[in-house]
């Protein structure tokens, strides 16, 4: 089926405040009408403005439709510009409401399929009051109340011929629809999708924008180094004694090396080899916490910060369990955090591969990273 979409954004929004309708206002670099008419890329869209605006519309690649002197009207003329052009459904959209989900209007549309009309909402769940003179006069029953929402979606010979009938004002195009007789089912509506009606509602609306576009990387480290003579070995910043060395370029710290992998990883900067090769012979023998440092740098740089790392130990021995904390402590040093996020643990691989034989030590890391 084929479905359009009216965003009416014909209003003048002086609640809002503002030099402009708050539909024009930005909001997260854009006009608020902009994220409105992005959530339905792919569909035929049709922007209801007011003739004043124009200037405003005319960049946004879309349709235009003037609206009239009420929101019905508004409605009605874009409907009417939609009739005779092979749409059969139409969603009818707040420009006010920038939240709205694809989810959303997912579950719109599928309660097209058994419905004419299909409306989302959220039930009322406060206590509701009458007043008067700043005092309360009275109480209302809230069972079978919703909060209305939009995408409002229809069968578009059936709303057309509802706004062609109607007279006045309506509150929503919902209302409409019922005048009509039309029967409208109910969708689960979102808290997300609210409509911008206050100037505070645009402090809400970004800390939801940023909150999705927030961006959050995983990376993977895995290192391995081969016993060799010795006397300890060098874990996740701890030097832990053991009757044998391991054996690598710098001090072959592998639990320090897969978590700077990792690191590395999520930031799509390569891997230690790359920052660090070992061709070249000042890092012989150099401490593992210079490479894990230089990647702690690389993610403040970058924007972000840890949200946490796991590493994972695989031997047979040495024993890690009485060193896990202090190696936590290590490395959340180094990366400037708490150690209740730097996780450090150990397992065995049951006596099988070169781990198993005591051949040498695995490490496997993960690092998550949230943009800051």
């Amino acid at each position: 089926m084929n479905t359009a979409a009216i965003i009416v954004a014909a209003g003048r929004g002086t609640r809002a405040g503002g030099a402009l309708p708050k539909q024009w206002q930005m909001l997260g670099g854009v006009p608020v009408v902009a994220h409105s008419l992005a959530a339905f890329a792919g569909m035929t869209r049709v922007l209801v403005i007011h003739p004043d605006d124009r200037a405003l519309a005319e960049g946004l690649g879309v349709e235009l439709v003037l609206g009239g002197a009420t929101r019905a009207a508004s409605v009605r003329n874009a409907l009417e510009a939609l009739a005779g052009r092979g749409v059969t459904r139409v969603l009818i959209h707040d420009g006010a409401r920038p939240l709205v989900s694809t989810t959303l209007i997912d579950r719109v549309l599928a309660a097209l399929d058994s419905h004419a009309g299909a409306a989302p909402a959220l039930t009322v769940s406060d206590a509701l009051w009458t007043g008067s003179d700043g005092v309360v006069t009275g109480t209302r029953d809230r069972a079978g109340l919703y909060r209305a929402q939009t995408p409002q979606g229809f069968q578009l010979e059936d709303i057309l011929a509802a706004h062609r009938k109607f007279q006045g004002a309506a509150a929503d195009d919902v209302e409409v629809a019922r005048a009509a007789g039309l029967v409208v089912a109910i969708v689960a509506g979102d808290e997300d999708n609210l409509k911008l009606t206050f100037a505070g509602d645009f402090a809400k609306a970004a800390a939801i924008l940023k909150e999705r576009d927030m961006d959050v990387r995983t990376g993977n480290g895995f290192d391995v180094h081969a016993f060799c003579p010795g006397d300890h070995v060098w874990l996740c910043g701890v030097r832990v004694p053991h009757d044998k060395g391991l054996l690598g370029h710098s001090d072959a710290d592998v639990g320090m090396h897969a978590l700077t992998d990792a690191i590395y990883g999520a930031l799509a900067e390569g891997d230690i080899g790359q920052h660090f090769p070992p061709s070249d012979p000042q890092w012989k023998g150099a401490a593992s916490h210079i490479f894990l440092s230089h990647a702690a740098g690389r993610i403040a740089e970058r924007g972000f910060r840890l949200g946490n790392a796991d590493v994972t130990l695989i031997c047979e021995r040495p024993k890690v369990a009485q060193h896990a904390l202090a190696m936590r402590q290590a490395l959340a040093k180094i990366l400037g955090v708490t150690a209740d996020r730097i996780s450090v643990k150990a397992t065995t691989s049951e006596g099988l591969g070169f781990t198993g034989r005591e051949e040498g030590i695995a490490a496997i890391a993960t690092a998550t990273l949230v943009q800051a």
